[in-house]
């Protein structure tokens, strides 16, 4: 059955994710991840590891709201700025050469 399967995961990761997870820590990952992801693209690419920054940056601003560190204003800033990041990265991958 899916318990017998995935419980404990699901159930050790909530714990993580809504009540354990360092919320000082994730905002400095987030920091870094989007500075990274920036990085990679004002130096031309690689994209796909640049794709791979907005990914983390879009989880860890999960963890953060699951944690309740993020208010309703900096929700809106956040979500912003990880958009920005993901069109930043779909705009240079159109443009790439073929």
């Amino acid at each position: 059955t899916y318990r017998d399967v995935r419980f404990q995961e699901e159930l050790q990761f909530s714990v993580y994710n809504f009540e354990k997870a360092d919320v000082k820590s994730l905002w400095d990952a987030l920091n870094l991840h989007e500075a990274e992801c920036r990085r990679l693209l004002t130096s031309g690419g690689p994209l796909l590891p640049a794709y791979d920054q907005v990914l983390k940056c879009s989880h860890l601003f999960n963890l953060l709201d699951s944690r309740g560190a993020i208010s309703v204003t900096e929700r809106v800033a956040v979500i912003a700025r990880v958009r920005a990041l993901a069109v930043g990265v779909a705009q240079a991958w159109v443009e790439k050469p073929a």
